[in-house]
């Protein structure tokens, strides 16, 4: 079964070939045969979403890029008269009355939101589970996570329930998901794309940004959520301009399948290394090099552990928080303002090392994940290649960290099968505001590995 994705969903519904309703339910029936196993969505707007689909089909061309596309949007993110638990049973009752800017922007683009999908506690884990909606599974194999904390998210594209679905990404919340679900994601430059209203957690760290069925949805999506607003003053007016057009002999592309330190599967290795062949026997010119900047853990941790403090520290009086995640929120509780800002200070330091290498290359493609998708049965591997992962937060997730730590864009895109059958995937990052030439040379990735959904997930369930 070939799957429509959004963009040609909306060239679609404009043209009259399909119309919105017809996608609306046909996302409905998907949702219906697969929801039940993978547990991706924690809330359906059925009627409203059909009554939607009916309003655009009156008139598309009144419509923007997205017109009649059904879309997913993450618990975590507001959206006006729906719940917003962030995965906690302290917000089970939260329901804000205003979307958040992206919410905003893609309705008036013309998409269609059928419902929220699920994110763990806080949107503390690279695994989606929580006390509220309970576990989410990955589509490609039920035993396994789709990752976190956009995990729902990526379930609900791999699963084709929408073609495009809105997550966010603090410590690699949208790459981890993307490459444990074989989709691609974008995690924006920080300020490109508005985040408010909404949470308070991790504000120097998280931007909101889309999970697609395909590298030009992603691109699709950014341009319809990028721009300032005064609702989020870290946001920028980053004019987004043409499409970037790939000439391989013009790019410099440097390449790293593990930036100097990160451990790495001996496979993901393998289809890291497959996939930037692939990319070198199209003229793509390459070369072994990483940014001088060492591990980031630490850093993001003395970043991320303040911040989410800040923002969680008054929910503790809550019983129903669950242990691991106050124990996460609790590790940020003695830092002293000083220690925070001494943090920043160091990041400045950090940052400045990827700029420096950025000038001398245009993009770094790396692993997204070191490995592919974990059991549901763990909340992380205890070692990689050999070597011991820290099981405090997260650690394995580590080459997510840079992006979130120096504002700069990171497109995640599938390269292959592990030989379980699971997806795994690379990231293609550059410096910040070059999201529209990560994003093209993740679609040029793309074409050239032609990475396509498992047979299974074609026909349904089971299959």
């Amino acid at each position: 079964m070939t799957r429509l994705d959004a963009t040609a969903m909306a060239a679609a519904v404009r043209d009259g070939t399909t119309s919105a309703e017809a996608l609306v339910e046909a996302a409905l029936e998907r949702i219906d045969a697969w929801d039940g196993e993978v547990n991706a969505f924690t809330v359906l707007l059925r009627e409203e979403a059909l009554a939607r689909a009916r309003e655009v089909d009156r008139d598309p061309a009144a419509y923007g890029p997205l017109a009649g596309v059904p879309v997913s949007i993450k618990d975590h993110i507001w959206m006006a008269g729906r719940p917003a638990t962030n995965g906690s049973l302290a917000l089970r009752d939260f329901v804000p009355d205003v979307d958040a800017v992206p919410v905003a922007r893609l309705r008036a683009a013309g998409a269609v939101i059928v419902g929220k999908t699920n994110n763990p506690e806080f949107c503390y884990r690279g695994y989606t589970d929580n006390r509220v909606f309970g576990l989410t599974r990955n589509p490609w194999s039920l035993d396994r996570t789709p990752g976190g904390s956009s995990g729902g998210a990526g379930a609900s594209v791999a699963y084709g329930a929408t073609p495009l679905a809105l997550g966010t990404d603090g410590g690699g919340s949208i790459r981890i998901p993307a490459a444990f679900c074989g989709v691609p994601g974008h995690k924006p430059s920080f300020g490109l794309i508005p985040k408010l209203p909404g949470f308070r957690g991790w504000p120097s760290l998280s931007v909101d940004g889309p999970l697609a069925a395909s590298v030009r949805d992603l691109a699709l999506a950014v341009r319809v959520a990028a721009g300032a607003h005064p609702a989020d003053p870290l946001s920028w007016p980053v004019p987004m301009g043409a499409d970037v057009e790939i000439d391989w002999s013009r790019l410099r592309v440097a390449v790293s399948d593990d930036l100097g330190w990160a451990p790495v599967d001996p496979e993901v290795r393998d289809a890291f290394r497959w996939a930037v062949d692939r990319l070198s026997d199209e003229g793509a010119q390459v070369r072994e090099a990483h940014p001088d900047a060492g591990p980031a853990t630490r850093l993001w941790n003395d970043i991320a552990l303040p911040e989410g403090f800040a923002s969680e520290g008054p929910l503790l009086g809550h019983e129903g928080i669950d242990a691991a995640s106050r124990e996460i929120v609790e590790a940020g509780r003695t830092a002293t303002a000083a220690d925070y800002l001494d943090a920043q200070e160091r990041r400045v330091a950090f940052t400045e090392a990827w700029e420096s290498f950025f000038e001398e290359y245009d993009v770094l493609l790396a692993p997204s994940m070191p490995l592919p998708a974990l059991s549901t049965d763990v909340i992380g591997p205890a070692e990689i290649d050999g070597n011991p992962v820290d099981p405090f937060f997260d650690d394995w997730c580590a080459l997510a960290l840079p992006a979130n730590l120096t504002g700069q864009p990171a497109t995640a895109v599938p390269t292959g099968l592990s030989a379980d059958g699971l997806p795994v995937g690379l990231q293609v990052m550059g410096p910040r505001w070059s999201d529209l030439r990560t994003l093209a040379v993740a679609g040029r990735v793309e074409a050239v590995v032609g990475f396509e959904l498992a047979p299974a997930l074609a026909s349904g369930p089971g299959a």
